[in-house]
């Protein structure tokens, strides 16, 4: 079992930055690809970001330039990095992780319980 704990959302500004965490239990986390999938109310669950074993990374179209994922395999950890911040990304943020070799990473087996971003003047 994969523990997943989020951090760092908040209320921030349009144009804002804010910096996202997702602690693992996990020692072998590195064996792990990893995503950020966020979901807004009234609305699916969306991807955001993936990162896998050796940090090859893909991106949503509607983040790229803005976001950046990254990975810390000796904490463990995930982050994203947001900024230039819009109303529309107001919406709970979730990480992920999955041992599956697949790329893209899909069937996430393990999840987080959120962490709320609210982007508002």
């Amino acid at each position: 079992q994969v523990s997943l704990v989020e951090s760092g959302g908040g209320l921030v500004q349009p144009g804002g930055s804010l910096r996202l965490s997702c602690v693992a239990s996990e020692r072998t986390f590195s064996r792990y690809s990893m995503g950020w999938f966020r979901q807004a109310p009234g609305k699916e669950r969306e991807f955001v970001a993936h990162i896998n074993r050796v940090s090859y990374k893909n991106y949503a179209n509607f983040v790229k330039g803005r976001f950046t994922i990254s990975r810390d395999n000796n904490i463990p950890a995930l982050y994203l990095e947001m900024n230039s911040l819009k109303p529309e990304d107001t919406a709970e943020y979730f990480c992920a992780a999955t041992s599956s070799t697949t790329w893209p990473p899909r069937d996430y087996e393990y999840w987080g319980q959120g962490t709320q971003v609210t982007v508002s003047s």
